[in-house]
């Protein structure tokens, strides 16, 4: 399979950052930009130019940012789990897939995907507590090692 021919059919390919960014606020605004994204550059004095710089600099953000291109903004199904470890500008978009309409997006619409996250993250550290609890000082570990969880600074007493 030819690269060239699998980076065409991706609709990152060859769309600087700025023109990506323009599209998006033009159609979307920075308000709900930053009610779907969480990112502070769409709501501290935004701008084109300030959010561009931003998201040169922050690969996390720029990928969110490319990710909510691809499939807010072109309407391209989820990735599979293959094609989601690679960054938006690496995955393969299938031949059979073309963009779409952009999603229609209310900031209210956004207000429950925020609440819906927050329960997600609460109930994975609430199993991620009860993995840990039920006994930190562990039948393996040895009295030495109880004494440095109590006290940081025991490992360097003598």
């Amino acid at each position: 399979m030819n690269i060239e021919m699998d980076y065409k059919n991706n609709p990152l390919h060859g769309v600087s950052l700025k023109q990506l960014l323009t599209e998006i606020v033009n159609h979307y605004g920075f308000e709900i930009l930053f009610a779907y994204l969480n990112i502070n550059c769409f709501n501290n004095n935004p701008s084109i130019d300030s959010s561009v710089k931003f998201l040169k600099k922050t690969d996390w953000a720029r990928e969110k940012v490319e990710a909510f291109y691809l499939y807010q903004f072109k309407g391209l199904p989820r990735a599979s789990a293959e094609q989601f470890e690679l960054s938006p500008r690496d995955r393969i978009i299938p031949p059979d897939q073309m963009p779409g309409e952009p999603a229609e997006l209310s900031l209210e619409d956004a207000e429950r995907l925020r609440e819906k996250r927050a329960r997600k993250a609460a109930q994975h550290d609430a199993d991620a507590g009860r993995r840990a609890s039920p006994d930190k000082r562990g039948s393996n570990h040895s009295r030495a090692a109880v004494d440095r969880d109590a006290d940081p600074w025991a490992k360097w007493k003598k």
